[in-house]
């Protein structure tokens, strides 16, 4: 695993003001891999997620000690840019949080704001996105009427979408399906693991069921500590500790 390494965590601390959320993290992330990260609700998953592409410096009072390589460059050294970092590691929310424009404006806007005028360029780049989110075919016809008209998992694929515009290489997914109903989340499933083709994706899941199905490494968390990390496969069926095992047949959590 370790030449196909993106993202390497290395004794990661974070604090939010006294609170201390996050303990001593180590984690490697795999190129077009998906990673879980699962655990019970305030275990740290989030916050951890929200360091890969310094969402965190948004809050007041956080404080992070450790490193955080991408491509071996640590991306809370003193020259890293996180709007440069951000696009590059996109984020997709839990709840659908489309902008109140057309579906054709929400893609195009990455670009634009990044310089891109050209027409043609930006048709190329909203109809590749949507075929990419597995969109084009449902909203093709109705590019320029508003984002808002959408169903909730056309919205969260309409913002897949539009993080895929700008080009980024990791695609952080903050529990991407809760808000969803059993066919929508499916369709998400489905395309996390066409992404993984070429992106690499992280996703934050209280689903065991859905890390199981659509992950190739699933990293346990716990009161701020990564408890295990390893194959999905060998995480559901063989943890090596007892507290994986615990949360794993809902013994707590």
């Amino acid at each position: 695993m370790d030449k196909d390494i993106i993202l390497k965590v290395s004794e990661l601390d974070l604090w939010y003001g006294e609170v201390h959320a996050l303990h001593q993290v180590n984690l490697p992330i795999a190129n077009r891999k998906v990673t879980s990260l699962i655990g019970p609700s305030g275990c740290g998953k989030s916050t951890l997620i929200r360091c890969f592409n310094r969402m965190n410096d948004l809050v007041n009072g956080c404080r992070i000690s450790g490193c955080v390589e991408f491509h071996g460059e640590n991306i809370y050294g003193t020259f890293a840019d996180p709007v440069d970092l951000r696009k590059k590691i996109g984020m997709v929310f839990q709840k659908p949080n489309p902008f109140p424009k057309t579906i054709y404006e929400n893609i195009a806007y990455g670009p634009r704001i990044h310089g891109l005028k050209d027409r043609k360029e930006l048709d190329r780049i909203v109809e590749g996105c949507l075929r990419k989110a597995a969109l084009w075919n449902e909203v093709k016809d109705r590019l320029y009427e508003s984002a808002m008209g959408l169903s909730g998992g056309q919205q969260q694929r309409l913002c897949i979408a539009r993080t895929l515009a700008v080009n980024p290489e990791i695609i952080l997914m903050d529990e991407p399906c809760s808000a969803l109903d059993p066919i929508a989340t499916s369709k998400i499933e489905d395309l996390i693991d066409e992404l993984k083709k070429e992106y690499c994706v992280i996703i934050v899941t209280h689903s065991m069921s859905q890390a199981a199905r659509v992950s190739d490494y699933t990293a346990f968390m716990y009161l701020g500590d990564l408890i295990e990390f390893g194959e999905t496969r060998q995480i559901f069926e063989n943890p090596r500790k007892e507290l994986t095992e615990n949360y794993i047949t809902g013994r707590f959590g």
